[in-house]
């Protein structure tokens, strides 16, 4: 099971190399499915398409397996990249955007109705394309979470619009700053305080957008940027859904200097912390794919295992193998679990990308 994709920035690609993951076009048509092998007009349309890179196999890694949802879930993220993309410019040039309506359809379609999990897999990000990959995931998670907790279709779609729009003025921040992603300066904090604020009046200023989206991202930034001491019983319920999402998809991103957090120990850390309204975190455990069957995961007592039976009742503890000694634990058993935790979800084996950090910083500051 070793092995792992790398990532190839767009100037490094060869003919003969072999996708490890499929592209689809703003469309969602699929151009080139996973394992087809490069071309040189395969590399051209790649630029054209303002790819920053591609996942490749290594010469003898085989396909790692994808659910036809996994597939669903990777190429609705590269739409809706494309499309807020599109949304977003409309706003700041304060036109009329017509695709946003289409989109937050698509999510409540999508991720808002539904009774099953996701896996809620991540895509590497570059400084360019940040802020869009950040506010898809934004509107999907809070699509999941709004759905758990019954929330009507004008409230979800209110929360919804604020997680897709809650950062669009942080597409205009000076490059130098971008690239930093988040390793801010004093200095740097308060140009991105003023393009944030900036980013608010736009949506504020904007007709078509309701009064609770625009109350909802004026109450979540001036969280985020410190400016006022909140009442918790004074925030919305979408202001505290955008929270436990954004301290999600912002743990578990691939980003440069940050080796990402494991989907497992972002929920641990979400859970017990007060400063994450304990229902909402309780909803988004009941949203995403954490510890399934064939997860690799690394015991407390330092024994690698995998998980053999989800706990629907109690997601943390499943039923694994240990592969050393062929042990079987079920960890909802009390005795055991006193005993035995599940340390994290290990890298390599459960299909996550083993970031290489040097590699990775030499692509993303291109």
């Amino acid at each position: 099971m070793g092995g792992h994709m790398l990532f190839v920035k767009s100037a490094e690609l060869k003919t003969g190399m072999r996708l490890a993951k499929p592209i689809y076009d703003r469309n969602g048509v699929l151009l080139y499915e996973r394992n087809t092998k490069l071309t040189l007009s395969g590399i051209e349309s790649v630029k054209n398409f303002g790819l920053i890179g591609l996942y490749i196999l290594e010469p003898a890694e085989p396909v790692p397996p994808m659910t036809d949802s996994d597939i669903e879930f990777e190429k609705f993220q590269t739409m809706g990249v494309f499309s807020i993309k599109e949304d977003m410019n409309f706003i700041i040039r304060g036109r009329t955007h017509k695709g946003l309506a289409t989109l937050v359809n698509t999510i409540v379609k999508n991720y808002g109705r539904t009774e099953k999990r996701v896996n809620f897999m991540q895509n590497i990000r570059s400084s360019e394309d940040y802020v869009y990959k950040h506010s898809v995931n934004m509107g999907i998670l809070v699509a999941l979470i709004s759905n758990q907790l019954n929330l009507s279709y004008m409230e979800q779609s209110d929360v919804i619009i604020a997680g897709l729009l809650h950062d669009i003025g942080k597409i205009s921040l000076p490059y130098e700053i971008k690239v930093k992603y988040g390793e801010y300066t004093e200095e740097d904090q308060q140009v991105v305080a003023k393009y944030v604020k900036d980013g608010i009046n736009m949506v504020r200023a904007d007709l078509s957008i309701s009064q609770g989206v625009k109350q909802i991202i004026t109450q979540y930034q001036n969280i985020v940027l410190g400016e006022s001491e909140i009442d918790p019983d004074r925030l919305y319920i979408g202001t505290k859904i955008m929270v436990v999402a954004d301290a999600f998809d912002s743990m578990t991103a691939m980003r440069l200097n940050v080796e990402p957090m494991s989907t497992l120990a972002a929920i641990k850390k979400l859970l017990g912390d007060d400063d994450y309204d304990q229902e909402i975190v309780e909803a988004l455990v009941a949203s995403v794919d954490i510890l399934y069957p064939g997860v690799c995961i690394e015991l407390s007592n330092q024994e690698k295992a995998l998980v053999i039976t989800a706990n629907e009742r109690n997601v943390l503890r499943p039923v694994v193998l240990t592969f050393g000694t062929n042990e079987v634990y079920d960890l909802s058993d009390k005795k055991v679990y006193q005993k035995i935790k599940i340390s994290d979800i290990m890298r390599t084996m459960d299909n996550r990308i083993k970031v290489d950090q040097e590699r990775l910083r030499e692509y993303m500051i291109k």
